[in-house]
């Protein structure tokens, strides 16, 4: 029989740390991260911590920092209070007329995860379905000033053991970096992202890519744009891969049925939480599309929640879930996320099966709030 849970309290702490080295996409470029720690507590006094891990600024996403917040603090934390539960999907089922806002959905969410293992004593991984022990990381590179500059940070990366490397792309910074890569590194597990910048008027330029042994194009055209994805992977032999266009289920379906893709990229984050990106993980296994989890250089809360997730049978290819030090001299969770030739593995610990360093978070929140029932 399951156990009832009730949230009493729920906080929220944006947390603003610095990377150790700054990362540029096609958008935009960053040298730190403001990220929402959602923190759920228990009446037993048990605690869920989640991650909110929107960028600053409406470019990968049309959410902020500030939108999040905002939503999660007037909406979100307001319908868990006092609320009994049983499971986490009864928790989502509080906030299902929120139209859109994953990313902040997404904390709470894993949250809600999170609190559930930790009163079962179990792992996140185990509560998840999880079947994998360890899992193959790969590492995301941005856009660096000179292809000599990138070639540095790939070695970086290759002598850490990582065995799969993306490239940011963008108009003028894609072909030659990745020719270049490529020669370099003649068997390297090498993708490139574009993160929607091109159009359909690049459909002849982005063929060149195909000549590279690519493992996938991410996401190349805009995020609604799945016709024209469809179009692009008629014309190469290179797996297109999905992200930002990927949100609900229903987009899934979509993009299936238009054959607009061959291989899935699974954001807990983009979709919502681990509720739907378990449910994504399932459709795209049964659909025989093969699934990896991407990141948003979450800090130590996120990380191992895609870690967890990674663990389903389905992730075959590496994901995003490379050691803290990639992005953070220092993290939120001790021990810190850690990976051996590539390779990080699954706490065995109840709930995320590492500790928040609420000290460090302290020192680093520029915003908290504490939620209670009947707060106005």
């Amino acid at each position: 029989m399951s156990t009832e849970l009730k949230v009493v309290a729920a906080r929220l702490h944006r947390v603003r740390m610095p990377l150790v080295h700054e990362f540029r996409t096609s958008s935009h470029r960053k040298a730190f991260l403001d990220h929402i720690l959602v923190e759920l507590e228990d009446a037993s006094g048990a605690i869920g911590w989640g991650e909110i891990a929107s960028s600053s600024d409406p470019y990968y996403a049309p959410e902020t920092v500030e939108s999040c917040w905002h939503i999660a603090s007037k909406y979100l934390l307001p319908a868990v209070l006092d609320r009994s539960w049983t499971r986490p999907a009864d928790l989502a089922g509080a906030w299902s007329k929120i139209r859109g806002n994953q990313f902040a959905k997404a904390g709470v969410d894993t949250a809600a995860w999170v609190l559930w293992a930790e009163s079962r004593q179990l792992p996140l991984a185990t509560v998840l379905g999880g079947t994998r022990s360890e899992v193959v990381a790969g590492v995301s590179l941005g856009i660096e000033p000179t292809i000599d500059d990138l070639l540095v940070q790939v070695q970086h990366q290759v002598d850490a053991g990582y065995p799969r490397v993306k490239l940011k792309i963008a108009p003028g910074w894609d072909v030659e970096p990745v020719r270049a890569v490529r020669s370099t590194y003649p068997k390297l597990d090498l993708h490139v992202d574009a993160n929607g910048i091109y159009t359909a008027d690049d459909l002849a330029h982005l063929q060149q890519l195909d000549g590279f042994e690519l493992t996938m194009i991410e996401q190349p055209f805009a995020p609604r744009d799945l016709l024209t994805h469809a179009r692009l992977q008629t014309m190469i032999s290179t797996p297109v891969c999905l992200d930002e266009s990927i949100e609900t289920l229903a987009d899934l379906e979509t993009a299936l049925q238009l054959e607009a893709l061959e291989v899935l990229n699974i954001k807990v984050s983009r979709m919502g939480g681990l509720t739907v990106a378990r449910a994504a993980h399932d459709r795209a296994r049964e659909a025989g599309i093969p699934v990896w989890c991407g990141g948003m250089h979450e800090f130590g809360v996120g990380r191992l929640a895609n870690v967890a997730l990674s663990s389903l049978a389905g992730f075959t290819l590496p994901s995003d879930v490379s050691a803290s030090e990639k992005y953070y001299a220092r993290d939120v969770v001790e021990p810190a996320v850690t990976a051996v030739d590539g390779v990080v593995q699954v706490p065995d610990g109840p709930g995320l099966g590492h500790q928040v360093d609420r000290e460090f978070v302290t020192a680093n929140t520029v915003d908290e709030l504490t939620l209670r029932p009947g707060q106005e």
